[in-house]
């Protein structure tokens, strides 16, 4: 008998290519679901990139069409705002 090759799904090729970063982008993009989203990793920003630019980045992006244009761009671009550097403190360096 000849096995059946499985073809991977695009769910299942997004997790391959870094899922989590590119599940979070895209779901802060859907427009009143992104605020909700955006709203809950606010505690996440707020610790990669520190108390006032994580609540600015947050801010931005619960904003309905604002946050999709700026996700949209950092898709491609990467973050306007960057993490803080934690290697000053011993931290572990992205």
């Amino acid at each position: 008998m000849a096995m059946v090759v499985e073809k991977k799904s695009i769910k299942r090729k997004l997790i391959h290519a870094g899922g989590w970063q590119v599940a979070k982008r895209v779901a802060k993009m859907v427009p009143f679901g992104g605020t909700v989203v955006a709203a809950s990793l606010v505690g996440l920003d707020i610790k990669n990139k520190g108390v006032v630019k994580g609540v600015i980045n947050s801010g931005l992006d619960a904003i309905p069409v604002v946050g999709l244009a700026k996700n949209a761009v950092e898709l491609f671009t990467g973050d306007f705002i960057p993490d803080k550097d934690n290697s000053k403190r011993g931290g572990k360096a992205k």
